[in-house]
């Protein structure tokens, strides 16, 4: 099955950038990483904090079935535009991985198509191959389709409720 995400990493830079086009307006797929009951729903995790302005923060947490916390990650956001462009740092705590900046930018193709391009810069070249061996593309690309699907049922269910 062919990856919808796609990721660019080029040789000895030590960033990704990732590109997704979705078959959802503009305004629905910018909601879909400001509001936290749709973020939860595509990440498939606790949102404990979103703070969708300039100058927020995050932070996220998953648990197993036990109820122990498995992943828990977290960041600022020191620049904040509707509908434009996020700009956030990311940290997963208890990992070897060092805090990466990440610029979301939001770009209108049609009047129901919009573009996602996220760069990701880590610290390190290193740091950043490190994590390309992990499964993180298709990890990327699941939620990416969760987020459109999600997205998708969330527009179709307001158009009913009309």
């Amino acid at each position: 099955m062919e990856l919808k995400t796609k990721i660019d990493a080029e040789d000895g830079k030590q960033e990704l950038i990732i590109t997704r086009e979705f078959d959802l307006p503009l305004e629905l797929l910018f909601k879909a990483y400001v509001e936290p009951e749709i973020v939860a729903q595509w990440m498939g995790t606790k949102v404990l904090k979103l703070e969708s302005k300039k100058h927020g923060s995050y932070q996220f947490e998953t648990s197993d079935a036990n109820g122990n916390v498995v992943f828990r990650a977290n960041g600022v956001i020191p620049e904040f535009i509707p509908e434009q462009k996020i700009t956030r740092t990311f940290e997963m705590e208890n990992t070897p991985f060092a805090v990466q900046l990440e610029f979301l930018e939001f770009e209108k193709l049609t009047e129901s198509t919009s573009k996602l391009t996220m760069q990701i810069v880590y610290k390190s070249v290193a740091l950043r191959d490190q994590m390309l061996k992990l499964p993180f593309a298709q990890g990327l690309n699941m939620a990416h389709n969760r987020l459109q699907d999600a997205v998708k049922n969330l527009n179709y269910n307001n158009d009913k409720a009309k």
